[in-house]
């Protein structure tokens, strides 16, 4: 009987998804690369990152050390943040719908870290190492101490001068009900001299933790109509690119800081771990150029701040929708997404039901499929004895045991295959969800029913301060786990049992080791896997009864 060969395959590949996380996808190990002296892809640097380090601060500016630096509030009904005259760098940026954590007393996400002290957006001059963040001061227009983002859009303007007679405005925008800005940087050169220099921006935050997950955190781009991901392990291979770059910035599973250039062509990114600030840095290179007395420049971005969700993704535009991919099932993950929003949003508004509908809707779509598996499944049923009788007859010589096993299947005009195409079609849908429901942030701290209150999390019933071997903590009671376990062992009695002993006890333990792999997946998958059991038990059930 191939059936238990076919348990063995869907076993094998899911335990190959179990084991890639587990071991392929390795610690991050904090490495400081050496700055290159070109990129890895075709184009040179504009002015290698070893060249622009900070100075001495009253070296750089020539202020005192000691100046008390004005930081601003900025304040919107998504967002809270600051932004301080020492860099004129973003410095904190808090989302007011999302929190850190599902405990009750946990603070808002906040994007930057207090552990970058520096902040995030710097600007950098490639050919004046004096005018290095954060040590450069600048000095606001704006009087007061928050700015307050309602109905209208809203600026901040920072100044600086350079030793070179180079004169900065950074100009902020910020917009109501957008987690987009935007960023304007003015070069004027005040010198009676032409001034060549290379604007550099700087997304800078620490690197991602050694935790192990499945999807990528860490530096990434959108360039050459690509998304290019930088792994922080292999940054002494790969730091960098040129050619047209969209955007660049930083994610982690579920946010993400992005820069945005107006004009893409011809630019150029660089990525560097600072060790020593435990800092990793993304620096984009704005094209070098001769800068006239008296002459202007005007460099504009816009930057986004948020949660990696499609809507507003699309809203922003500029394609950071393609920040959302799923990898190799990304066709199918996608659609998913799209229709698991959809049931939400116009009928119910929960995600763990979205989930049933749409699993009852694959169900409906594969229905005839399942029908005809199941079909075959119950003529096999049916020749057990006959093929009981065979394996008996002809122990000894498997060839002829094989071709009797053919005369039977060809005379009473069963296919033992057939029985196995809706678990393999399961299996990329099973995949397609899997990264989707890890992915989407709309499932982060999404509730369902009773203790499932995190349908991106393991469902655990009651919490115990001990561990549990296989389980990721926090350890308790993997109820909805072990219904599904039980599920499977309830298709399994309904399925023609193999007639090969090994495989036999194969299938006996197909169920708990599911149950075992499934221990540590997010609820809502175990809740579609669950679901699709129960739908299947139902229509193997009824067409068997139909068939005998």
């Amino acid at each position: 009987m191939e059936q238990g060969r076919l348990f063995l395959a869907i076993l094998l590949s899911i335990l190959v998804f179990f084991i890639w996380e587990l071991i392929f996808v390795e610690k991050q190990e904090v490495k400081t690369p050496q700055a290159p002296e070109k990129i890895s892809q075709a184009g040179p640097v504009l002015a290698p990152i070893s060249t622009i380090e900070p100075q001495d601060e009253t070296e750089a500016t020539g202020e005192d050390s000691g100046r008390h630096f004005k930081t601003l509030q900025v304040r919107s009904r998504l967002y809270s943040a600051t932004v301080s005259e020492k860099g004129a760098a973003l410095t904190s940026f808090v989302l007011n719908d999302y929190r850190e954590s599902m405990d009750e007393a946990a603070e808002n996400k906040q994007l930057i870290s207090p552990l970058n002290t520096s902040g995030t957006l710097l600007l950098r001059f490639a050919k004046d190492p004096a005018a290095q963040p954060p040590h450069v001061v600048y000095t606001t227009d704006f009087s007061g101490d928050i700015l307050e983002i309602a109905d209208a859009a809203r600026s901040l303007s920072f100044f600086g001068r350079l030793s070179s007679g180079l004169m900065v405005e950074k100009k902020y925008t910020f917009y109501p009900d957008s987690y987009k800005i935007g960023l304007e940087v003015l070069l004027t050169n005040t010198s009676n001299q032409p001034i060549e220099n290379s604007l550099i921006v700087g997304l800078a935050n620490p690197p991602p933790d050694d935790k192990k997950t499945f999807a990528f955190e860490g530096p990434f781009a959108y360039a050459n109509k690509k998304l290019k991901q930088f792994p922080v392990k292999k940054l002494d291979k790969q730091n960098g690119l040129t050619g047209d770059i969209e955007w660049v910035g930083l994610e982690d599973q579920y946010f993400m800081t992005v820069l945005v250039p107006e004009s893409s062509a011809d630019s150029t990114i660089q990525i560097l771990l600072n060790k020593m600030d435990n800092r990793l840095e993304v620096f984009y290179f704005k094209k070098e150029r001769a800068l006239q007395p008296g002459e202007q420049e005007r460099h504009g971005f816009s930057v986004f701040l948020g949660p990696k969700r499609m809507s507003d993704l699309k809203a922003a535009g500029q394609n950071l929708d393609k920040a959302i991919n799923f990898g190799f099932f990304d066709v199918i993950a996608k659609p998913c997404l799209w229709m698991m929003n959809q049931i939400h949003d116009r009928f119910i508004p929960n995600y763990g039901i979205a989930i049933i509908l749409l699993t009852l809707l694959f169900k409906v779509i594969f229905w005839p499929l399942g029908t005809k598996s199941y079909k075959s499944m119950a003529e096999m049923k049916k020749l057990q004895p006959l093929m009981a009788e065979i394996r008996r007859k002809y122990k000894d010589d498997k060839k002829k045991m094989n071709e009797e096993m053919m005369g039977l299947y060809r005379t009473y005009k069963v296919n033992p295959l057939s029985g196995c195409l809706p678990m393999i079609i399961q299996i990329p849908v099973f995949f397609a969800f899997y990264k989707m429901l890890y992915g989407a942030i709309e499932l982060r701290h999404a509730p369902f029913l009773l203790w499932i209150n995190d349908l991106s999390a393991p469902d655990r019933l009651f919490e115990f301060n001990f561990a549990i071997p296989l389980m990721t903590p926090p350890y308790g009671i993997p109820v909805l786990t072990v219904i599904m376990g039980i599920t499977m062992y309830v298709q399994q009695k309904l399925s023609p049992p193999p007639g090969d002993p090994s495989q036999a006890r194969l299938m006996m333990m197909m169920p708990l080791i599911f149950t075992v792999i499934f221990i540590n997946f997010p609820s809502g998958l175990v809740l579609y896997w669950l679901f699709n059991n129960v739908l299947s038990i139902v229509q193997q059930y009824y067409i068997t009864r139909k068939t005998v």
